[in-house]
């Protein structure tokens, strides 16, 4: 029975890491020219030194989609993101929301490309600034060869540069 057990995640682990994810920029009417490419990494950067996402700027209430498919983990209140939402996605990747206006989703949902998540807003310590939407994308599979001498480098092997995932274009 373990030995089943094992093989069957072994698959779904397997099936998962290779499984395109066709992404997209999650802001509805977004595109490459309302994000700086630069502020993925750059600092100093607040309480968290380094910034590890881009902040992409659009009208407040603006809809926030899934960028690929996957589940939501968690949906909630955190200090300085405010509201988040996060998605599992192919590739064991998940995708980070923060500074939400409201959000349209729950733990446990599936949701696909272009499912509205929520909107974008100045939640948490985006309070009082242009609304934004921060989006980060956090791999649980280590990629090693990124780690660099950068502040906080060995991070980097966990945090994906969005722009670059979202292709040259934005998506």
């Amino acid at each position: 029975m373990r030995k089943r057990i094992l093989i069957a995640m072994l698959v779904i682990f397997t099936i998962s890491f290779v499984l395109p994810e066709w992404p997209r920029v999650p802001v509805t009417g977004a595109s490459a020219r309302d994000w700086n490419a630069a502020s993925f990494w750059y600092e100093p950067w607040g309480a968290s030194g380094v910034h590890k996402g881009i902040d992409i700027f659009a009208a407040k209430g603006a809809a926030v989609v899934a960028p690929t498919y996957g589940v939501v983990i968690f949906r909630g209140e955190v200090a300085l993101g405010g509201r988040v939402v996060a998605v599992l996605s192919p590739k064991w990747r998940i995708h980070y929301f923060a500074h939400l206006g409201s959000a349209a989703v729950y733990p446990g949902y599936p949701v696909w490309n272009g499912r509205i998540l929520g909107t974008v807003g100045d939640s948490g310590n985006a309070k009082g600034k242009p609304p934004h939407l921060h989006y980060s994308i956090v791999t649980l599979v280590p990629y090693p060869w990124r780690v660099d001498a950068t502040t906080q480098g060995w991070k980097k092997m966990f945090y994906l540069d969005p722009s670059e995932v979202l292709g040259k274009s934005g998506g």
